[in-house]
């Protein structure tokens, strides 16, 4: 529990801070100071600043709102899919649930990162689409998770009972098998933020994700290419939000499926 909560205070600390970026960050985000270009840090610009001389930190501050809305987002939206295909599947079982589960294979076959690369080289690669499409390649193992919970949980009495009794699917669904399934669906909704934010920071990294001007975390290491053997810390800051964003959102998910059974 000690890690959770230590995992738990660094993720509260981390959303909290990209909520009042505006009002904490030392310097504007785009403010551009052209003879203090590639600054080392220093105690005006505490994480430095790039190759236009904006302020690094204040960039990463800001750059926290995008990153961790495409990741809290996305996952919304492949909890939403998933949890969709993974009810429909475990609640009917037979053909249905054989034809669902052979789709979410086929989907999983699929390498994310290639396909989300075509996709954003051919749509504009804003953020509303960027959260749509990595909602879309992120529901499989959300589905898969929901229909193990509904296969436990169809025969338990609780459920065989409102059956008898005459209750909808829906309302069997919705009253009895959702909350039971809820802590393992949470388990994998809480993984798929961390993929989230990994994919949208690979994205960027190659140049087809957010665009600048605007800051997240994978184009400043993108624009950070070119002079990391020169200005290491360009590329050493962002990458260190993400590594520890990430960690800490896998080691809260991790911490929570040692409590769930399907």
């Amino acid at each position: 529990m000690k890690r959770l909560g230590v995992a738990g205070w660094v993720l509260l600390t981390l959303v909290a801070t990209a909520a009042v970026a505006p009002w904490i960050s030392p310097y504007a985000p785009d403010a551009l100071d052209l003879v203090n270009r590639r600054g080392v840090p220093s105690m005006a610009h505490w994480f430095g600043t790039d190759d236009l001389g904006r302020d690094l930190l204040s960039r990463i501050l800001f750059g926290a709102r995008v990153s961790l809305a495409v990741g809290l987002l996305s996952a919304l939206v492949a909890a939403g899919i998933g949890i969709g295909v993974g009810a429909t599947s475990g609640y009917l079982g037979g053909g249905v649930d054989a034809a669902l589960m052979r789709l979410t294979d086929a989907a999983l076959s699929v390498p994310r990162l290639l396909l989300l690369m075509v996709a954003s080289a051919v749509l504009s690669p804003s953020i509303p689409v960027l959260v749509v499409l990595v909602g879309l390649v992120g529901w499989m193992e959300t589905a898969r998770v929901t229909r193990a919970a509904f296969l436990a949980a169809r025969e338990r009495e609780f459920v065989l009972a409102a059956r008898a009794a005459g209750a909808s699917a829906a309302r069997i669904v919705s009253e009895h098998l959702l909350p039971v399934a809820a802590p393992a669906i949470a388990v994998a909704a809480t993984l798929a933020v961390g993929r989230g934010i990994l994919l949208e920071s690979a994205l960027s990294f190659f140049g087809i994700g957010v665009q600048p001007p605007a800051a997240s975390w994978g184009n400043m290491l993108y624009q950070a290419q070119s002079t990391m053997s020169t200005e290491p810390w360009l590329a050493l800051f962002p990458g260190l939000f993400i590594f520890v964003t990430v960690a800490a959102i896998n080691t809260v998910g991790d911490r929570f499926g040692e409590g769930t059974r399907i």
